[in-house]
């Protein structure tokens, strides 16, 4: 694992990094802070995607460019694999990403003033995507356990806020960004049976579907008898480190659906192929799992590095860790050692660490904050030390 790190961990300050050198802006803070916050990762992609990247550039025309089969039988071939999918060429789009899928596909298949639910706390662009297109947003909150951190849906509140509310469409998460959850069988079919129940179309964002630890991720493409009302949102940008390559793919099994998304796009989403984001993502998936079972193991010893080190303090023994199933996030509770109206004074102004504040995700969730854990051991270890030795010498309870 070691010479894996030193092959491939960045340093990306002075890179026009969102995470690191976009600090002043969206935090206020024009200090040095320890980024930890956006999903990305610190560790550069695989050299089979390099080298075919390179490859490309030097062959110097960018001109306009087709989606070949293999591209499809890479990306086929990967979910049956590794998630027991069986996908068809004919059911995949493309997009810039999934954050600009969910947009186009509020405004395809809903009109202003539709309710769109979410369940809360969840990935803050979703809210913002039913805001911004001028949707009722509908936050389903998710029951949280404070003796675990496990979070589990309410069936009866769920269906209750669909049929108040009149709910047309759901943005659903899977595994869940923030918690870290990934849905059994069991909590997906209730799920589904509700909004199947009720007509809600379902929006399911499973781009982490790749990063799973100790539990397996169920697609809700597994489920035909949902097919009726699912668009599905995946792309191997987060599994691959490849976010601003701009290949994103939508997924819809239905005839009757597509055909209403494929008029939208004739005139609202007409973006040509990014040749170099294909590409990468084409070799990702034929020659790249290597590389992530490697970072997948970095990111599981980061998650225990934290685990383990909270649980030696007096003090930190009491942050309530949400258990770590996918994702590349952790979710920690520090309502019980600091009070959740002084989260800035302790994390940004004393330990000067950037992380993503829990009431980005749900406003219930102020003394909760997410950590990337996909980053070098050094930057974890980093963050603990200062989380510790910040509590040891000051009281913000």
């Amino acid at each position: 694992m070691q010479d894996f790190i030193q092959e491939h961990f960045i340093n990306r300050k002075n890179t026009n990094s969102s995470k690191w050198d976009n600090l002043a802006v969206r935090f206020n803070d024009n200090r040095d802070l320890l980024a930890m916050w956006v999903a990305d990762m610190e560790f550069k992609t695989a050299k089979e995607i390099l080298s075919a990247i390179n490859e490309r550039v030097n062959h110097g025309i960018f001109g306009y460019s087709l989606t070949p089969n293999s591209y499809y039988e890479s990306f086929i071939s990967w979910m049956k694999q590794y998630h027991n999918v069986e996908l068809k060429k004919e059911w995949i789009r493309f997009n810039l990403g999934v954050v600009n899928s969910i947009y186009h596909l509020i405004n395809c298949f809903s009109k202003e003033n539709d309710s769109i639910l979410i369940l809360s706390p969840v990935y803050y662009p979703f809210a913002r995507a039913v805001k911004d297109n001028h949707r009722k947003l509908v936050e389903n909150e998710l029951v949280y356990n404070e003796d675990n951190g496990e979070f589990c849906i309410d069936y009866d509140k769920l269906e209750k806020d669909i049929v108040t509310n009149d709910v047309k469409m759901v943005i659903f998460c899977s595994p869940h960004n923030p918690i870290s959850r990934i849905w059994n069988a069991d909590e997906l079919k209730k799920c589904f049976d509700i909004f199947k129940k009720h007509n809600v179309l379902i929006i399911s964002d499973e781009i982490h579907q790749d990063f799973t630890y100790k539990k397996s991720f169920i697609s809700a493409l597994n489920y035909e008898e949902y097919f009726d009302n699912l668009i599905i949102l995946n792309a191997a940008s987060k599994t691959f480190n490849l976010a601003c390559l701009l290949n994103s793919h939508i997924i819809i099994p239905n005839e009757k659906l597509l055909a209403v998304y494929d008029e939208f796009a004739k005139r609202f989403n007409q973006i040509e192929t990014n040749i170099i984001g294909q590409l990468a993502t084409e070799i990702a998936y034929k020659k790249a799992r290597y590389w992530l079972e490697n970072v997948k193991e970095i990111i599981y010893k980061n998650y225990l590095y934290i685990k383990d080190e909270f649980a030696k303090d007096e003090i930190t023994k009491n942050i309530i860790i949400s258990p770590f199933e996918g994702t590349y996030l952790l979710f920690l509770n520090f309502s019980k050692v600091i009070n959740e109206n002084r989260m800035k004074e302790f994390i940004q102004d004393d330990c000067m660490i950037a992380i993503d504040y829990g009431d980005w995700f749900g406003k219930d969730y102020k003394g909760f904050m997410r950590v990337n854990l996909a980053t070098a051991p050094i930057h974890i270890e980093e963050f603990v030390k200062r989380v510790k030795n910040q509590l040891k010498i000051k009281d913000y309870r």
